[in-house]
């Protein structure tokens, strides 16, 4: 069902007052443009005619921007896609590393160091309690994906990491994690480990550039009790798409959740975690609402999908298939990564079938070229 309220609604309405009124980057301006331009005429399209009744059907070009609310389910279909093929027949957890808000002003200034400093200290706190004879004694993996908003677009970075319970030994063999699958590794142990690191490496980057980071920052950071999450295991492996589905491809708000705009004010639902998860609905000025929104825009190429250990790209082929191997499971048949296949298979959805006579299919009649407008300077 379309959503009645749209990000790019929003941006048409409110968003060059708030280009004028704030200073934004290239890539800032770039992002918010198109998500505005999305699936409109600007960004050019193609007229398709039903083979059957004659049926015109015009559709316009999406912008295809990650932080765009339209423009991820084909992208996120794909790579969940692709993580089956690579699903272990083992048991999963899921971790959540979160950093404090006292560090949100640095990650507003610097957030690229920041976040590969959290993807870092999150991966090494992993490998460094599975290489331990104590808890594993081997390899691990992981797949971490970031996000960096909370429910009310506050700045909340935080990495959802999917984790094996168990890892691969030096003879390729597959060693479970000693708890048996109730838990992964100790959680308060982990968070100490976590802070340690992300602290000392972020010690380093202040030494190294001479930013004059004040102590009592570092002081407070210690002061703190540091978040990582981390529930029993997920039994059922095929239930691990089902996660990584929840995480993937999200941006900070969906079209959905929007419930009202009107007289420049924008009211959306979010969940209060605080309080037991409670729906509730916030207002925010249209400034204040695409401000927030702009925290999420990410630096230019940064890849908030990483995969680390056994499962990196560099080991997985190899680790996969000692794991197989070691199981007795063969290999899933690859799966078509066409877009209308794609559809067919999770929606049921035919995009070249006739939406009216349900018979004919729909054809390509004719291109519609993109609109060049100014840049912005």
């Amino acid at each position: 069902m379309k959503p009645r309220y749209e990000i790019a609604g929003i941006l048409e309405q409110y968003g060059e007052a708030f280009r004028n009124r704030n200073k934004l980057s290239a890539h800032q301006l770039r992002v918010l443009s198109a998500i505005e331009q999305c699936r409109t005429s600007a960004l050019g399209g193609h007229k398709d005619a039903c083979d059957q009744c004659g049926h015109i059907r015009i559709t316009y070009n999406s912008c295809r921007n990650r932080h765009c609310p339209k423009c991820q389910t084909t992208d996120r279909e794909r790579w969940i896609m692709d993580r089956e093929n690579d699903l272990l027949p083992v048991k999963y957890f899921h971790v959540v590393f979160t950093l404090p808000d006292t560090l949100n002003s640095l990650c507003m200034h610097y957030p690229k160091i920041l976040y590969d400093n959290l993807f870092q200290a999150a991966w090494e706190t992993i490998r460094g309690f599975s290489i331990n004879p104590k808890f594993t004694g081997a390899d691990a993996g992981m797949i971490a994906i970031l996000h960096t908003w909370g429910q009310n677009l506050s700045l909340h970075p935080h990495l959802h990491c999917i984790v094996p319970g168990g890892g691969l030994t030096i003879r390729n063999q597959w060693k479970q994690a000693r708890n048996n699958g109730k838990y992964l590794f100790p959680v308060e142990e982990m968070s100490n480990v976590f802070r340690a690191k992300f602290v000392a490496k972020l010690r380093q980057w202040n030494k190294e550039n001479n930013l004059s980071i004040k102590k009592k920052l570092f002081q407070d950071l210690f002061k703190k009790n540091w978040v990582v999450y981390c529930p029993p295991s997920i039994e059922n492996p095929s239930r691990v798409i089902e996660y990584l589905a929840r995480y993937t491809h999200k941006i900070a708000i969906s079209n959905h959740r929007l419930e009202n705009i009107n007289d420049g004010k924008i009211v959306f639902r979010y969940k209060d975690y605080r309080d037991a998860a409670k729906q509730k609905i916030m207002t925010l000025d249209s400034m204040e609402f695409i401000r927030r929104f702009t925290l999420h825009i990410l630096p230019p190429g940064y890849r908030r999908i990483r995969h680390y250990g056994i499962l990196s790209s560099r080991n997985k082929t190899k680790s996969i298939q000692c794991v197989r191997s070691f199981f007795g499971v063969p290999a899933p048949t690859p799966k078509s990564r066409d877009w209308k296949e794609i559809s067919k298979i999770r929606t049921g959805f035919d995009p070249d079938l006739c939406p009216r006579c349900k018979k004919g299919r729909m054809q390509l009649v004719e291109h519609y070229l993109p609109k060049r407008g100014p840049p912005y300077h």
